[in-house]
C-alpha cells in the first residue's frame, strides 16, 4: 500500500468536503477560523493514545471552543500522530479519539492529522505548514485570517510558516525558549480565546504553565530545541522526575 504522501482530512461539521458556501469571512478583526492543536491543548497529552476511555479535556477546553463557535468562526484542529506511521497506533484508534473528542466538545469544521514520522521528510508535520494549509484550503480560508492556537514550539512555528497567526500556551512540556520564541502567548486556553475574539480586552498573559488532568509533571528538559515537531503524545514519554507536587 502507497504511504500518503499528505495530511489526513477528515470530515467535519459542513459534511465530507467540509466546505463552507461562501467561504467564511466574518470581516473585521476577527479571524476567519481558529486552529487548535489536539494533545496537550484541547485534551490531556497521553502517549500515542488509542483509547477514547483516556481521552480527558485540559482546562477551559470546551468553553473556549464554545466561544469560537459563538462568535460564528469555524474551530479545526491539526495535529501530529506519528504512531500511525510508528506503527503503535491504528487508523481505527486515531479516528476513535476523535470521536470521543467531539463527543466531549462538539463537531469541529475539519480535522486535519499528519500521519508521518519525523524522519519521512513530509510537509504536512508540524512545524512544517502543511497541516494548516490543508485545513485553510478544506474550509476556504486565506492562512492570514487563521489563528493556530498550541501548547509547544512546532505549533507557533508551523503557524509562521503557513503565515498564519500562532498563538503558544505553556504546559510543564513546554520548553522555556519556546515561551520566549512565542509571538503571542496566553496562561490558558480561555486566555488565547479572549486574545482572538477581543484583542483590546486580553492583554498577552505570560503566567506559569497549566495544569491538566492525567499527565505528570515531567522533568526538565536540557538543550535549545527539541527534534522537529516531537511532542508528547508523538514521541516515547520521558522518565518523570522526582515528584513535586503530585500527578496534574
Amino acid at each position: 500500500m502507497t504511504r500518503p504522501t499528505g495530511p489526513w482530512l477528515l470530515s467535519g461539521a459542513y459534511g465530507s468536503t467540509g466546505v463552507r458556501q461562501p467561504p467564511h469571512d466574518p470581516g473585521g478583526p476577527l479571524p476567519a477560523a481558529v486552529l487548535f492543536d489536539r494533545d496537550g491543548t484541547l485534551v490531556a497529552d497521553v502517549p500515542y493514545n488509542g483509547d477514547p476511555a483516556r481521552v480527558a479535556l485540559m482546562p477551559g477546553a470546551r468553553e473556549a471552543v464554545d466561544a469560537v463557535r459563538a462568535a460564528g468562526i469555524p474551530a479545526g484542529v491539526v495535529t501530529n500522530q506519528s504512531g500511525l506511521s510508528r506503527g503503535l497506533l491504528t487508523p481505527r484508534q486515531v479516528e476513535d479519539v476523535r470521536l470521543r473528542v467531539e463527543e466531549l466538545l462538539g463537531p469541529f469544521a475539519v480535522w486535519a492529522v499528519c500521519p508521518h514520522g519525523p524522519g519521512e521528510g513530509c510537509g504536512c508535520r508540524k512545524p512544517a505548514p502543511g497541516l494548516i494549509l490543508a485545513a485553510c484550503r478544506r474550509l476556504a480560508v486565506p492562512p492570514g485570517r487563521t489563528v493556530v492556537i498550541g501548547d509547544i514550539g512546532a505549533d507557533v512555528a508551523a503557524a509562521r510558516a503557513a503565515g498564519a497567526r500562532g498563538i503558544l500556551v505553556p504546559t510543564p512540556a513546554t520548553l522555556p525558549e519556546e515561551v520566549t520564541e512565542a509571538d503571542a502567548t496566553a496562561a490558558d486556553l480561555l486566555g488565547a480565546v479572549r486574545l482572538v475574539l477581543d484583542p483590546a480586552r486580553a492583554a498577552a498573559p505570560t503566567g506559569g504553565p497549566r495544569q491538566g488532568p492525567g499527565v505528570r509533571e515531567e522533568e526538565p528538559r536540557r538543550g535549545t530545541a527539541r527534534r522537529a515537531g516531537e511532542r508528547r503524545g508523538d514521541r516515547p514519554p520521558r522518565r518523570p522526575a522526582l515528584p513535586t507536587g503530585g500527578p496534574r
